[in-house]
């Protein structure tokens, strides 16, 4: 099958089998290991160590950890010496909305989960009920890492695609509107959520 059937075809289309990893960068491999081992239940599952990166060819060393979770997905770390700090974030938005979150077997384990995260003192938001779609609590990794367990309340929760369709299509257009009109887009789009919470 050519690529243009592929593309042409929806049925065709090529779409990943599962998570394989979600990559991070650490300033501190032995904290982070820690947290993911002993505070998170995770297994080391691999490392590599190298000073050349495979993909680009920069020549700086690093060491890369991933950490296995009970499906067979992980998360991934890099440690390179000498990696200046993160600049600060421009707005608190990209700290809230960064973030990765991991399913738990039922909604009394998110529970668990916060007993157990508060008894290890760390701190923990929620839990939160997403509007009866997910069951959530937030909490961050050494490195800043906003991190999420949670459940799905509703079984079905990633599988509204029609309602997506509507709501990309719905918030598309309104920016594209309010920039027409040279209204601030935020504004805007605070009263499009306002009228779309009023309707029945």
């Amino acid at each position: 099958m050519s690529a243009e059937t592929a593309v042409a075809d929806p049925s065709a289309r090529l779409t990943p089998h599962m998570l394989s990893h979600a990559a991070w960068v650490t300033h501190d491999v032995e904290a982070t290991a820690d947290f993911y081992m002993n505070i998170m239940g995770m297994e080391l599952a691999s490392t590599v160590i190298d000073d050349t990166i495979p993909s680009t060819g920069d020549p700086f060393p690093y060491f890369h950890i991933f950490f296995r979770m009970k499906d067979g997905s992980t998360i991934a770390f890099f440690e390179a010496p000498g990696l200046p700090a993160r600049p600060p974030v421009s707005h608190p938005a990209y700290d809230i909305f960064d973030h990765i979150a991991l399913q738990a077997e039922t909604r009394e384990e998110v529970d668990q989960w916060h007993r157990w995260l508060t008894s290890k003192g760390i701190e923990v938001v929620g839990p939160t009920d997403h509007g009866g779609l997910i069951y959530s609590i937030y909490f961050r990794d050494p490195n800043g890492l906003r991190l999420e367990i949670t459940y799905p309340t509703d079984p079905d929760w990633n599988r509204h695609s029609a309602k997506g369709q509507a709501d990309l299509t719905m918030w598309n257009e309104g920016k594209k509107l309010a920039i027409a009109a040279g209204r601030d887009v935020s504004q805007a789009m605070t009263e499009l959520i306002a009228a779309r919470r009023r309707k029945p």
